[in-house]
């Protein structure tokens, strides 16, 4: 910490060093400067960033579709619901689609119901984003874990979960015969 000095004066004292004169916050008044090796410096920041990156966890969104049509059977439709549930649980946001196809455009509510079972079956761990919505001929809702809800989960099944004790020890077998040979029979 110097204090305030001429621009020729802070360049002489960079040179001496043999070091670099870097403008550190050049926003502020007066501009604050550093004397330092701009290299290393470049290193250093670039390791700062990729640090913060690595930090910062994005947010996927997920797709799961409830088949072509609305002719799916309600236990695909359970198994691709596990699965919403498993990207939910991840911490990724969910799109559930729902395609109609010929005059199933006409029977729409059927695909709110579904869509409001779907809310009804992952309600535990989500919250509705977007509501159902139609676009062409695809339902679709967006839905995103909802942290508490899972935290809570997790609490329980780590709590259901007991410490493991050591399983009991199989029966004892008798010890194997050295009557057996290990020549193959017929020779």
């Amino acid at each position: 910490m110097i204090g305030v000095v001429d621009v020729r004066d802070a360049i002489d004292r960079a040179k001496e060093a043999g070091l670099d004169l870097v403008e550190v916050s050049p926003e502020s008044d007066p501009p604050v400067c550093r004397i330092l090796d701009f290299g290393k410096y470049r290193y250093e920041q670039s390791k700062k960033e990729k640090a913060n990156r690595a930090r910062s966890k994005s947010v996927e969104m997920k797709e799961v579709r409830l088949g072509r049509s609305m002719k799916i059977d309600p236990h695909d439709i359970s198994i691709r619901l596990q699965q919403a549930r498993k990207f939910l649980m991840d911490g990724h946001k969910v799109q559930i689609v729902q395609n109609f196809r010929g005059r199933e455009m006409l029977h729409r509510e059927r695909g709110r119901d579904r869509m409001a079972d779907v809310i009804a079956t992952l309600e535990d761990i989500a919250k509705v984003e977007m509501e159902p919505r139609m676009a062409g001929r695809r339902m679709s809702i967006i839905l995103s874990p909802d942290k508490n809800k899972i935290s809570h989960i997790q609490r329980q099944e780590a709590s259901k979960a007991p410490a493991k004790a050591p399983a009991e020890a199989p029966p004892e077998q008798p010890a194997a015969s050295d009557d057996s040979t290990t020549e193959p029979a017929g020779e």
